[in-house]
């Protein structure tokens, strides 16, 4: 099978996640879209993260009724931080029968440069990449050994940032997560 893994923190998760794995899954050849929960992000500050457990819970509760979408807690058995190429060398050992493609902002793409293991990582991996605002592609600077693919996925500017904030402040964030996350979030009071 064809697995795209879009790596995140997803704190929470929110409708922007959704809409882009939804779409590589109907755009793309990838078959089904793994959101890859990282318990820690080596590129965020941990103070914010809620318990990668309870994410794990959110993302489960988002994609449960998508059998394209699918969460899993692979990194949470990994050593921390978590880097994306130990990450695939474990997927590749564990399902040699799938192949593994990494979903990515164009932000992310830009910097891929700076990723621990960046050769292996162009050498044997495709990138899905969708366009972030501000962060557009020169296809004459992108190296040529990486193999990826440019969309142009519906994007909403919402962040997991800003729905933290609005929680925080006592605003609403219904519409911006999927209705059993909302009412997981609001139940627990997670992040207030």
């Amino acid at each position: 099978m064809k697995v795209g893994l879009y790596f995140g923190s997803f704190n929470p998760i929110h409708i922007g996640h959704l809409i882009i794995a939804e779409f590589v899954a109907n755009n793309t050849e990838v078959q089904q879209v793994w959101f890859v929960v990282s318990p820690q992000n080596p590129l965020k500050k941990n103070s914010t993260l809620l318990n990668e457990y309870d994410r794990l819970h959110l993302v489960n509760l988002a994609v449960e009724d998508n059998t394209k979408l699918r969460a899993v807690d692979i990194e949470f058995k990994l050593p921390k931080p978590s880097y994306t190429i130990t990450t695939l060398t474990y997927l590749q050992e564990k399902y040699p029968q799938h192949e593994f493609f990494v979903i990515l902002g164009s932000d992310s793409f830009l910097n891929l440069s700076n990723w621990k293991n960046y050769e292996v990582l162009v050498n044997n991996y495709r990138f899905i990449v969708y366009e972030r605002s501000g962060f557009s592609i020169d296809k004459e600077k992108v190296d040529s050994k990486i193999n990826y693919e440019v969309l142009q996925a519906p994007l909403l500017d919402i962040s997991a940032t800003f729905i933290r904030e609005q929680i925080k402040q006592r605003k609403s964030i219904r519409y911006l997560v999927p209705e059993k996350v909302f009412n997981e979030i609001e139940i627990n009071k997670y992040y207030f």
